[in-house]
């Protein structure tokens, strides 16, 4: 059976998703003005995005490197309580230093840093996270990230409140040192991750 062509053609839009469509309108008429309307529906998705980075990376990126801070106590210091900046080539900034920042765009974020325990030396000797001091100084934000306590085997927590709408933009240089209160036996406390030297940060948002 042969069907016109502009039935098929009906039948073929007839059958389109009413998604397809636009609006349109014909208008006609002898005097002027003659006018035709049509509207458009616009809908914007925005995602919840949360950032976080301590020492090495870029904003808004992964990045896997974690920094070693590290610190070298001379013989004649040991235990003197006068406080030992980290070495040089520590932290994304150095001597110590790293870049800290936390965004999100979802109200306040939980912002917590944990330990498994005080640092080993692999001989049964240990000294505890609370030997090492945070500074915080500004970097860009009007009110720097403050930096969670470091506690043995626990986490602690801060809350990072809104700027505006919602939205947290945070960020921070945080400088450490070791304080240098205990004499401890010799060895190297920590490290790679290993020894209970890696601190692990972390930002929850609703």
């Amino acid at each position: 059976m042969n069907f016109p062509k502009n039935f098929l053609a009906a039948i073929f839009l007839a059958l389109l998703p009413v998604s397809v469509y636009g609006e349109s309108r014909l208008t006609t008429g002898v005097t002027s003005p003659v006018v035709a309307s049509a509207k458009l529906d616009f809908q914007i998705e925005i995602p919840r995005v949360l950032f976080l980075r301590v020492g090495t990376g870029a904003d808004h990126t992964t990045n896997a490197s974690v920094n070693l801070i590290a610190f070298s106590v001379s013989a004649a210091n040991v235990g003197d309580g006068v406080a030992v900046a980290a070495t040089t080539g520590s932290g994304d900034l150095g001597n110590g230093t790293v870049t800290a920042k936390v965004s999100g765009n979802n109200g306040s974020i939980t912002f917590t840093s944990s330990t498994l325990g005080p640092l080993l030396n692999g001989n049964g000797d240990t000294i505890s996270h609370s030997q090492i001091a945070a500074s915080v100084a500004s970097l860009t934000s009007l009110q720097p990230l403050a930096h969670p306590a470091l506690v043995d085997n626990a986490t602690t927590s801060i809350s990072v409140t809104p700027d505006s709408g919602g939205l947290v933009n945070r960020d921070a240089r945080w400088t450490f040192s070791y304080l240098n209160q205990i004499v401890a036996a010799p060895g190297v406390y920590g490290g790679i991750n290993s020894n209970n030297g890696r601190v692990s940060y972390t930002a929850s948002m609703p």
